[in-house]
C-alpha cells in the first residue's frame, strides 16, 4: 500500500520513509513540497498521507482541503505531524478532515502502529467498495438483461443475432488489443446496439418488404432514441452502450447516419459494432433475404475497409476467422 510523505525537510522525508519501509506491504512515495504532492495524487491514488503542517507557501491545511476535493480522495485517511503541541493546531487539523495528528519529535513505535491502524482502515474502505461495486455491477447487468429482453418482443432480429454479433465484437476488441475488462464491457454494452428500435411504430419497424423514404428517415432515428434511453445513467456499461446505439450507423468514409461522423471521431466501440453488426446481418437469413455464405461476407467487407468499416477492425475480424466460423456455429438461430 502507498503511503504518501509530503514535508519540505529532505531529512525528515528521508527519516519517516525509513521508518515505514520495515512495515510489510508498505511503499513510501515523497514529496518536498505540497504542489509536488496534488501533481501526484492526480495520477495516483494514496493509500494513507504522513503531511507536515509548517511548510513554505501551501501549509498543510490548504493541502489537505485540495486534496480532498480530488475525486476518489475524500476518504483516504491523513495523518497530520507538526512541532506545534498547541491543541488549537491539533483541533483544527481534525475539524478539517484529518483523521490523527502526531507531534515531533516523532516516536518510531507509535508512528508505525498508526499508519498501521491507518491502513487496516484503508483496507477495510476497499474491501467494502469493492463489494458494493461488485453488487452495482450485478444488478446493473441484470437490468441491461431485461432491457435486452423487453426489446426482443419488439424487434424480429433474434437473440442468437444478439449474441453472435457481441461476440464478434469482442473478438474484434481482442485484436486491437483492448484489455480485458474493455472487451468484457464491450461483449455486455452490444447487444444494445439497437434498443432504440423500442421507439419505432410497428407498421416500420415489422414490414415485410423494403422501406421507402418517409419510413427510412423514421427507422433512423432508432440511433438517437437508443442513445437517450441507455445515456441517462452515468456508468462506463450503459456510457459504453449508449456510444455504441447513437454511432453504428455511422459510416468510416463520413456518409453515416445520424452525424456523418468520419474515422476516428467515431467511438471506436461503434466502429467495431458496426463491423459486427453488418457481418452477422449478411449471414444471417431474414424474412426479406437469404443469408449470405461468410465468404461473400467476408469479401463484402473487405470491399468496404476504409468505406464503411474502419479497416483496423475489419483487419481484426477476419484475422481471428477461425472463432468467427465458432461464434457463427454455436450461437444458432
Amino acid at each position: 500500500m502507498q503511503v504518501l510523505i509530503i514535508d519540505d525537510d529532505p531529512v525528515n522525508l528521508d527519516l519517516f520513509a525509513h521508518m515505514l519501509a520495515a512495515l510489510p506491504g508498505v511503499a513510501p512515495v515523497r514529496a518536498g513540497t505540497p504542489e509536488q504532492a496534488l501533481d501526484w495524487c492526480r495520477a495516483h491514488q494514496p493509500d494513507a498521507v504522513l503531511l507536515d503542517y509548517m511548510m513554505p507557501g501551501m501549509d498543510g491545511m490548504q493541502f489537505l482541503e485540495r486534496f480532498r476535493a480530488l475525486p476518489g480522495l475524500d476518504t483516504v485517511p491523513v495523518m497530520m505531524i507538526s512541532a506545534d503541541t498547541g491543541l488549537a493546531v491539533r483541533h483544527r487539523a481534525l475539524e478539517d478532515s484529518a483523521n490523527d495528528f502526531l507531534t515531533k519529535p516523532v516516536n518510531k513505535t507509535e508512528l508505525r502502529a498508526r499508519v498501521r491502524n491507518m491502513l487496516t482502515l484503508r483496507s477495510a474502505q476497499l474491501s467494502k467498495m469493492n463489494q458494493a461495486a461488485g453488487e452495482l455491477a450485478a444488478q446493473q447487468s441484470e437490468a441491461v438483461q431485461q432491457l435486452v429482453r423487453a426489446a426482443a418482443f419488439r424487434d424480429p432480429e433474434t437473440g442468437a443475432h444478439l449474441q453472435r454479433m457481441a461476440h464478434y465484437a469482442r473478438l474484434i476488441a481482442a485484436g486491437l488489443g483492448w484489455p480485458e475488462p474493455q472487451q468484457a464491457l464491450l461483449l455486455a454494452a452490444a447487444p444494445m446496439h439497437d434498443i432504440g428500435k423500442v421507439g419505432i411504430p410497428d407498421h416500420i419497424l415489422l414490414k415485410p418488404g423494403r422501406l421507402d423514404a418517409a419510413e427510412m428517415a423514421i427507422m433512423r432515428g432508432h440511433s438517437a432514441i437508443g442513445a437517450a434511453i441507455l445515456g441517462t445513467a452515468a456508468t462506463p456499461l450503459l456510457g459504453m452502450a449508449a456510444a455504441i446505439a447513437l454511432c453504428h450507423h455511422e459510416r468510416y468514409d463520413g456518409q453515416g447516419y445520424p452525424a456523418g461522423l468520419r474515422g476516428d471521431a467515431i467511438p471506436q466501440a461503434a466502429r467495431i459494432a458496426a463491423v459486427a453488426d453488418v457481418f452477422d446481418a449478411l449471414t444471417s437469413a431474414r424474412p426479406y433475404k437469404a443469408a449470405w455464405p461468410l465468404e461473400r461476407a467476408e469479401a463484402f467487407l473487405r470491399e468496404q475497409r476504409g468505406a464503411h468499416f474502419d479497416p483496423a477492425c475489419v483487419d481484426a475480424l477476419l484475422a481471428g476467422w477461425d472463432e468467427v466460423l465458432a461464434i457463427h456455429q454455436r450461437f444458432q438461430d
